[in-house]
């Protein structure tokens, strides 16, 4: 499948963007897994294999907060025009909503001082005294801090549950995501791919990359899902099924998948859903598909009404963080992608 796509994804490892990548294709043709390069070069070289995890940052929160969310949304349990405030009392603003946090509109003010010397407590004590901007609504300004707090309201919600084990209960375990985790044990660091070397000499394996996650822990909604490329297969199956697994449960409602395609932003012109990115979809249909990435070099596009996905695992942060090159590089692939497969459009729409 897409020859020339497949073809840049080689050529930016061997070129040093990334020393390993594991990708998987879905189309009307079947489905297609490639894994290449290095899954480690420090200490010892590792060969990649499509079995191996990764620390998958910020698509936990189109993976995990974001689906729960909208289980929540289908069950009448919450309102997406609701302040956060009415779901989680603590936090200290009653303006912004859950929608303001979903679509990067909210205009939260993230500065935290001495944000690193925090502890979890601390960090969650901050971050619920956020307030927002003048342009509150008005704009997309992405940023972590609203699914952070969205975190904290589904731990409410939960009656005190740990964020990463509602994400267990309510998304990994019914979808059969049996790779997918957070915090690995020693026993599954085998499989996991490292990513940074840290300052003080330590490389971080099966430790998420986000600071505010590593503290945040069982509490952080934002980032530190580590999965594989089969299990971000099984999530977008079931996207493109609208919601139906495979035997026949409905997980999610196809009219929720349906407004998942839909701009939620306030003027209709920021260009996403909730949770996710919108990007070009098949010419042939005219409809969005949604897209988001992770910081570590990761990205999953899902066009649900042409029937395909792109699911795009890499090792970019290590060793070295390059990340304007490496965003040049990515949508490169992306564009080249689109193109073969006769997307309308190679750029957000």
């Amino acid at each position: 499948m897409y020859p020339e796509t497949r073809k840049q994804i080689t050529d930016k490892r061997l070129r040093g963007v990334y020393p390993g990548v594991v990708y998987g294709f879905i189309n009307g043709a079947g489905e297609e897994v490639v894994a290449e390069g290095l899954a480690q070069v420090l200490e010892q070289e590792v060969t990649m294999t499509a079995a191996k995890r990764f620390d998958v940052a910020s698509l936990t929160k189109v993976i995990c907060t974001t689906t729960v969310l909208l289980k929540l949304w289908e069950a009448g349990t919450i309102d997406w025009d609701q302040p956060l405030r009415h779901y989680l009392p603590a936090f200290g603003n009653d303006q912004i909503t859950i929608r303001h946090l979903l679509t990067h509109t909210s205009d939260i003010r993230t500065w935290i001082p001495q944000r690193d010397q925090l502890d979890k407590r601390g960090l969650r004590a901050a971050y619920l005294q956020l307030e927002p901007g003048a342009d509150l609504g008005q704009k997309v300004v992405y940023t972590d801090a609203g699914t952070i707090l969205l975190g904290f309201m589904l731990e409410e919600i939960f009656g005190g549950l740990p964020v990463v084990e509602i994400f267990r209960q309510e998304v990994l375990q019914p979808l059969g995501m049996h790779h997918s985790g957070f915090l690995p044990t020693a026993e599954e660091l085998a499989d996991v791919v490292p990513t940074a070397l840290l300052a003080d000499g330590r490389l971080l394996k099966g430790v998420t990359h986000d600071p505010k996650a590593r503290v945040l822990e069982e509490h952080a909604g934002n980032a530190g899902l580590f999965t594989d490329v089969d299990d971000l297969l099984i999530f977008s199956r079931m996207l493109l099924a609208k919601g139906v697994l495979p035997d026949g449960t409905q997980f999610l409602k196809p009219d929720t998948i349906q407004m998942l395609l839909q701009d939620q932003t306030p003027d209709g012109r920021g260009h996403r859903s909730l949770g996710w990115d919108l990007r070009a979809g098949g010419a042939a249909t005219g409809q969005p598909a949604l897209f988001h990435t992770g910081y570590t070099g990761t990205f999953l596009l899902v066009d649900v009404a042409s029937g395909e996905a792109f699911v795009f695992l890499s090792n970019r942060v290590h060793l070295q963080d390059q990340r304007e090159a490496y965003i040049v590089q990515r949508d490169e692939i992306i564009a080249q992608y689109q193109k073969e497969r006769g997307a309308f459009s190679e750029k957000v729409l």
